[in-house]
């Protein structure tokens, strides 16, 4: 949970010119929102690009928060969101050839969190194996239709309350609470026929 006077704190220092305040902001939520980016777009490059796309559109654009509306992540998430959807439209075409071969599977920030915390009892090929399953989960992810994608990312990789994501994508909770079990239920089926291939 954000320390919402701290936040609102470090908004007002930036909104007045600190610079020391506009990086502690990018530095508390850069890996959050670099991890909806990378899920979302699904290559390490487009994440960081888009990442650095959301922080210029906040900086632009951060005088016009409300504390007393949003939380600063809801705000900050429904810009990214946004951004997102711009960016989907701009490359709809591309996206039906893109492949995900070059997105790095080393990427700590793009990890599952349980792959972040050391398991000192496993063996090296269960890491192996975790990560192949993070891949196949993210690999995956890609192949959902936008709307369910962004719902599931969003509370399940980002565990964002189902309030919040009906503000961040204006929409009433129960199309929130609709697109996560269809999504979710599209992601298993996906997952179970991924895995058939494999055995």
């Amino acid at each position: 949970m954000e320390d919402a006077q701290a936040v609102a704190m470090l908004v007002r220092r930036c909104i007045a010119g600190d610079a020391v305040a506009w990086e502690q902001i990018v530095q508390r939520y850069n890996r959050r929102i670099y991890n909806i980016c990378y899920r979302f777009a699904g290559s390490a490059d487009d994440a960081q690009d888009l990442t650095q796309e959301v922080f210029i559109k906040m900086y632009r654009t951060l005088g016009s928060y409300d504390a007393g509306r949003a939380a600063f992540m809801t705000w900050l998430t429904t810009i990214t969101r946004n951004l997102l959807v711009d960016h989907f439209r701009k490359t709809k075409q591309d996206r039906k050839t893109e492949t995900l071969d070059g997105a790095s599977s080393e990427h700590e920030d793009a990890t599952p969190l349980s792959d972040k915390i050391p398991d000192k009892g496993a063996p090296p090929d269960a890491r192996v194996q975790s990560r192949e399953a993070g891949e196949t989960v993210h690999h995956a992810l890609q192949k959902l239709s936008p709307e369910l994608r962004e719902a599931v990312i969003l509370r399940d990789l980002q565990d964002m309350d189902y309030r919040e994501i009906a503000a961040v994508l204006r929409v009433p909770e129960g199309t929130v609470k609709s697109r996560i079990n269809r999504g979710r239920a599209e992601l298993a089926r996906l997952l179970q026929r991924t895995y058939r291939q494999v055995m």
